[in-house]
């Protein structure tokens, strides 16, 4: 296999630099999400191991001043944007 244990995104990842789970490296690479076998371009964090996502809700805001979220169950397949399907 050429797969490298780098060429796979976190299990875990969020795009709020306060979360323990941000990785800058990762997200200037590019990160993008299959939700459900559809592209999602709203997800502000997801796990895969357990098997969901938070996806943005519109531009709402909540009394913190962050992004209103929703948290849906299902299969999550992130892959790095830069790197060729398969």
């Amino acid at each position: 296999m050429t797969d490298k244990p780098g060429d796979a995104p976190p299990d875990r990842l969020s795009s709020d630099p306060d979360s323990p789970y941000y990785d800058e490296a990762a997200l200037e690479r590019g990160v993008g999400v299959r939700f459900r076998g559809q592209e999602k371009t709203n997800v502000e964090e997801y796990c895969v191991s357990e098997g969901w996502v938070r996806l943005a809700v519109g531009k709402t805001l909540d009394r913190r001043g962050k992004q209103l979220t929703i948290k849906y169950t299902g299969p999550v397949e992130p892959y790095f944007k830069d790197q060729p399907d398969a």
